[in-house]
């Protein structure tokens, strides 16, 4: 592929605005061009100087002999708008840009950085960063990058490969790797991603013969379709892609529009978009960097139920320290032909048993995975520790190891046999729930679009009465009701009954007092209504519903989110949904099956399914009005940007919605 070997092995390559400085950043690429052994021609750009440490300068690209795959640029200011010119003219395919001072620098610099993109397409050449600090190909011996931390002597090899959003973090990953004896195959800052984004780079990786296993680094996701489409290729091609994210505390932006809006905030639409498409979410940095042989090599273990994970060690603490997080989890541990939790060796913890241990557990179908633990004799005598360890069969169940000391020699033997360890409990019991929660990318059934009606609002609130008349189109039952106008405020539903004063304007109607519940009778219905309206005198019109029961309310959302697109949700449902936070998520639209799949996952539904001798409720009519509602991304142009009904009822037989909100995106 012509971008993959100008990324990654390019033959010549042109360092547009090289210092003659050593001491200074724009030194470096050479330096570490040269340092690192790249085997092609390095061409310093330099109007002010003939020669740059050592090799011969050009004072512009147009005066550079010969074909050039690659320019990095370094120059500030205007310079990389005539830079990129004088690539076009030149047909040098690809443009690394370490300049900032673009979409980093507010809306001068973004629209600066459209027109650069703009004019890139314009001229064929493409665009990595700006404000990228390169790109490193190990096996390659390419060093292209600013990062200090290609200072070091050795580059550790590997089948690796990171794109990160941050050039630092990227640094960090490779020295903090090359201590625990972790290599690596490519390395990538993408900077701003004008134009070579994540996705487009894990296709590349994906076909990459030196890459297993693909590590993202992200501070956002800025196009998520074209990020799923290559993990679901990396995916084919079996090779994990594993996603450190940050902003875990950040909420959404629709919080203050409903219950939905703060269930559904930011992470938990990207913990949805990452399970969908078959990328490994873990919390931790450490983790990120640690997890890759546990999962190179391997395929989803697409779990239905809790993991099992079978501990031995030769330290009860190290290994309780581990365990209690994994039950955090909610992953059992499980020690085959024995009363206790784990097998401890500590006090019969010869080589031998050890391997043999470990060969049992790994061929045991009464776990789904292992976990080794050791104790001190990790940091000075890992030929009795890890070596046992290293030993044991190889297997397609995942094998971890948590070394209790600090051991930076037993870390690079069981890296240099592809066994994963770790320095931490708590990145060691993250990669384990992460391992264990990983899917394979969800198929979905193709399904044709639809239009939204014509003579439907579509902008604004649409008030309840829209909203219920919507999910009816869906083929969402919901409560008998009417609308009752003045001066009479007649009605044809039968008492008891909900009255609600009527309005777009209405958020959340309980708190406004915007809603009675169980009126028995017209005398009753007359007094609650005048107070009602008294108290809402924005609203004139009100909605009458029969009222509902059942055995359970539960809360069914939409939500076209801003980065990964339509999601949905179900929870335990009522006005305390926000409380609970007890809720599944999954990208849409859903089938019935992923919809009822998601409905065992809601702890607040167990009552559903007869727990402790109740009354089953209807769990298939509740995934039916999951599954409708999801199909709101069917409708061509997503017109709805949030839809919620709660509560839907749950009854023995049949759900009914009671409440409905709809926003519409114009």
């Amino acid at each position: 592929m012509k971008l993959a070997r100008a990324l990654f092995a390019p033959r010549a390559v042109a360092l547009i605005g090289a210092s003659g400085d050593a001491a200074k950043n724009t030194a470096r690429p050479q330096r570490f061009l040269k340092k690192h052994r790249y085997a092609g021609r390095i061409l310093p750009i330099n109007p002010a100087r003939a020669e740059v440490l050592g090799e011969r300068a050009w004072p512009s690209l147009a005066e550079a002999p010969g074909e050039i795959d690659h320019a990095f640029v370094m120059a500030p200011g205007e310079a990389v708008e005539q830079a990129l010119e004088d690539c076009g003219r030149r047909k040098v395919p690809v443009m690394s840009v370490f300049t900032d001072g673009f979409a980093d620098a507010g809306e001068e610099g973004m629209a600066r950085q459209a027109r650069l993109v703009a004019r890139a397409r314009e001229l064929g050449v493409r665009i990595l960063g700006p404000n990228s600090m390169g790109v490193v190909d190990i096996p390659g011996r390419l060093a292209l990058t600013v990062n200090a931390v290609l200072e070091m002597d050795t580059l550790p090899g590997g089948a690796t490969s990171i794109v990160s959003q941050s050039g630092t973090m990227l640094g960090a990953l490779l020295s903090r790797g090359a201590a625990r004896g972790l290599g690596f195959a490519k390395l990538v800052s993408l900077g701003n991603e004008a134009d070579i984004g994540a996705g487009e780079l894990v296709e590349l990786l994906a076909e990459d013969a030196d890459t297993q296993v693909i590590l993202l680094f992200l501070e956002t996701v800025r196009d998520a379709e074209r990020l799923a489409v290559a993990a679901r290729r990396a995916h084919s091609a079996g090779k994990p892609v594993v996603a450190y994210k940050l902003g875990r505390s950040q909420l959404g932006e629709a919080l203050a529009r409903s219950h939905t809006g703060a269930l559904a905030g930011a992470d938990a639409a990207f913990d949805a978009y990452f399970r969908d498409c078959g990328i490994v979410r873990v919390d931790m940095l450490e983790t990120l960097l640690e997890i890759a042989p546990l999962v190179a090599g391997r395929k989803p273990p697409d779990l239905d139920r809790a993991a099992r994970v079978a501990v031995v060690t030769t330290t009860g603490g190290g290994a309780a320290s581990v365990v209690d997080r994994l039950g955090m989890f909610g992953i059992e541990t499980v020690a085959p032909n024995s009363k206790s939790p784990i097998v401890d060796l500590t006090m019969a913890a010869t080589a031998e048993k050890y391997t043999a241990v470990l060969d049992d557990l790994l061929a045991s179908p009464q776990c789904d995975g292992v976990l080794a633990v050791v104790g001190s004799s990790a940091q000075f005598h890992p030929q009795l520790a890890v070596e046992p360890i290293v030993r044991s069969k190889k297997s397609a169940k995942p094998l971890a190891v948590f070394l209790t000391p600090h051991a930076e020699r037993s870390l690079s033997l069981l890296a240099g046999h592809g066994i994963a360890a770790f320095r931490t409990p708590e990145a060691c019991a993250d990669a384990l729930a992460a391992y264990f929660a990983w899917r394979s990318p969800r198929t979905r059934a193709a399904a044709a679009s639809t239009e939204w009606p014509p003579n439907w609002p579509r902008r604004g609130r649409l008030d309840e009465a829209q909203a219920l008349r919507l999910f009816a189109s869906l083929g969402i039952p919901v409560a008998e009701h009417a609308i009752a106008q003045p001066p009479g405020y007649a009605h044809a539903v039968p008492y008891p009954v909900a009255a609600k004063a009527l309005s777009a304007q209405l958020l959340h109607k309980t708190e406004a007092g915007a809603v009675c519940l169980g009126i028995a009778d017209r005398t009753g219905f007359d007094r609650e209504v005048r107070a009602m309206l008294g108290r809402v005198p924005a609203a004139r019109e009100v909605l009458v519903q029969k009222m509902e029961s059942g055995l359970a309310e539960a809360i069914v959302g939409y939500r076209d989110d801003a980065v990964v697109g339509p999601i949905v949700l179900v929870g335990a449902g009522g006005t305390l949904a926000e409380i609970y936070r007890d809720y599944a998520l999954r990208l849409a639209p859903v089938s019935e099956e992923e919809a009822q799949e998601m409905i065992a996952r809601v702890k607040g539904l167990a009552t559903l399914r007869g727990y402790r001798g109740l009354p089953r409720g209807d769990a298939r009519a509740l995934a039916q009005a999951v599954a409708a509602l999801s199909r709101l991304a069917l409708i061509r142009g997503r017109p709805v940007a949030e839809a919620e009904a709660n509560p839907v009822i749950v009854k023995g037989e049949g759900a009914v919605a009671v409440d409905g909100l709809v926003v519409m995106k114009e």
